[in-house]
């Protein structure tokens, strides 16, 4: 698959395969994201990739975190309130969730449902869990960004699919203590990984992209 069919054909994916990546695998796509760019080189990312046994411990513990809390408290901030023209797309692309997985608007219960799934990962075989020094602030997770779409293409190049989750950056708590994170490094975000279940309905939603025009001004 060359790039421009890895873009266009990339979709957040919301249910696995219960078949794991090989390790091989992993370790290959791992080391080819570590020529992915950043500023000055400073290569900020340190990624934990969780699978197996520990990966369900986390996911145990997140959702009872996440039950208990329910406020998030972030390392970093999350406290962006969309609006205009971006809280228009936040409801279109909640909008064409919900309807492909057959949950009424006014279902709060079952959209809560559907959100705690992200601490579970949508029952993924794998996670990889984004964390830097949080003096790097900004300029860190410009380049943290870069890193995980570059990991996000290099998997779709091999059959693996992947959803970015920001929800995952939320309730740090389990992974800073199952990880033992030191105080200066925090927790950004995460990506649950392995091979799509074409038959959850979650997978088949669509969303939809501005035009050129809308996004990119050509000045010569």
């Amino acid at each position: 698959m060359d790039i421009s069919s890895a873009v266009l054909n990339r979709r957040s994916c919301r249910g696995f395969k219960q078949e794991p990546v090989s390790e091989a695998l992993l370790r290959e796509i791992f080391s080819l994201a570590q020529q992915a760019p950043s500023g000055c080189n400073v290569q900020p990312w340190q990624v934990i990739v969780v699978s197996g046994e520990k990966k369900d411990q986390l996911k145990n513990q997140l959702m009872m975190d996440v039950m208990q809390k329910q406020k998030p408290y972030p390392d970093f901030d999350w406290s962006v309130a969309y609006s205009g023209k971006h809280k228009e797309r936040q409801f279109g692309s909640a909008d064409a969730l919900y309807s492909a997985m057959g949950i009424e608007r006014q279902d709060k219960m079952q959209r809560n449902i559907a959100m705690m799934k992200n601490w579970a990962f949508f029952d993924a075989p794998h996670v990889a869990i984004f964390t830097m020094d949080k003096y790097l602030n900004l300029m860190g997770a410009v380049d943290i960004g870069i890193y995980a779409q570059t990991l996000s293409l290099l998997m779709m190049e091999r059959g693996i699919s992947n959803c970015m989750q920001g929800a995952l950056g939320q309730f740090p708590g389990p992974i800073r203590e199952m990880f033992d994170l030191p105080e200066e490094r925090g927790v950004i975000f995460g990506m649950s990984f392995g091979y799509a279940d074409n038959d959850v309905p979650a997978n088949t939603a669509r969303t939809s992209r501005e035009a050129l025009e809308e996004a990119v001004l050509f000045a010569s």
